[in-house]
């Protein structure tokens, strides 16, 4: 089971680091042994800590950006159909980059 963390400033501050979603991913070790992973934006983090269970790739690992770098996600669970999914998506036009559920 992977872990995420994240933390969005609703007051103007000055922009969060990476290293915030550090602290706050770190203590899920356990739950997410073979990756690690931040992301920082104008006032939000994002950190993850991957167990790597369908895609052992390290272009699974997260926090993941869409390939303009607009979106950045990070995801915790599994979607049970995601192979049916793909070939929908992939048949109108959509290109993947792993083969990770999400």
């Amino acid at each position: 089971m992977c872990g995420i963390a994240g933390h969005v400033a609703t007051t103007s501050v000055p922009a969060l680091a990476a290293a915030d979603a550090v602290r706050m991913a770190d203590p899920m070790r356990p739950r997410g042994p073979d990756a690690a992973g931040e992301w920082s934006g104008e006032g939000i983090v994002l950190g993850h800590r991957r167990l790597a269970i369908l895609d052992l790739d390290g272009r699974a690992n997260q926090p993941m950006l869409s390939a303009d770098g607009r979106y950045a996600i990070v995801f915790n669970g599994e979607i049970y159909n995601f192979r049916e999914l793909r070939r929908s998506l992939e048949a109108a036009g959509a290109v993947f980059r792993t083969t990770s559920d999400t």
